[in-house]
C-alpha cells in the first residue's frame, strides 16, 4: 500500500542524513501560495513531503517540491518553478506537477487529472517536445509514495 511505502521512505530519508540535502518543511501558508500559483490543491502524500522535506536531494535523485515563496527566480529542484517554465515553454497542461526530471528525454510529473480512492495523484511521464495529442503519459508509479519509495531504495 502506498501510505506504508510513503512511509518507508520517509523513514529512510531520515535514518539516512549523510546523503539527505533537503531544504526544510514548509509553512501551510507557503504551500498554499504555491497551489494558487499553479492552481492545484496537492494531497496527502506529496502535501506531508511538502511539509517535511520541501525539495531537495537523496543522494543523486532529485526530488522536487517547494524552496521559498519566489516561483518566478528559482532552480532545480524548485517544483513551482520548473512546472511554471514548462508550462510557458513546452505548453505543459496545467493538470501537471513536474517532481522529477530523468536527465534524458522525460519529465515525471504528479496527473492531478486523474486522482485514486485516496485522492492521490499518479506519477506519469511526460516527453517534452513531443504533441500534447502524441503524448503516452506512462504511468511510473501509482502514486508519489511508491515513487519516492523507488528513488530512495536506487540510493541505499
Amino acid at each position: 500500500m502506498s501510505v506504508e511505502n510513503y512511509q518507508k521512505a520517509k523513514e529512510i530519508i531520515l535514518n539516512e542524513e549523510e546523503i539527505a540535502d533537503f531544504v526544510g518543511g514548509c509553512t501551510d501558508e507557503l504551500i498554499s501560495l504555491a497551489e494558487e500559483k499553479l492552481g492545484l490543491n496537492f494531497t496527502g502524500l506529496y502535501f506531508d513531503y511538502l511539509k517535511t522535506f520541501g525539495a531537495g536531494n537523496f543522494g543523486a535523485q532529485e526530488i522536487y517540491g517547494i524552496i521559498n515563496a519566489d516561483f518566478e527566480n528559482s532552480s532545480v529542484p524548485d517544483a513551482i518553478w520548473y512546472t511554471l517554465t514548462e508550462r510557458r515553454k513546452i505548453n505543459l497542461p496545467d493538470n501537471l506537477l513536474v517532481i522529477y526530471d530523468t536527465g534524458s528525454d522525460e519529465i515525471f510529473c504528479l496527473d492531478y487529472s486523474h486522482l485514486d480512492d485516496n485522492g492521490e495523484p499518479k506519477v506519469v511521464s511526460f516527453v517534452p517536445g513531443v504533441d500534447l495529442e502524441s503524448q503516452t503519459y506512462e504511468i511510473i508509479a501509482k502514486d508519489f509514495g511508491d515513487f519516492l519509495l523507488d528513488l530512495v531504495k536506487q540510493e541505499v
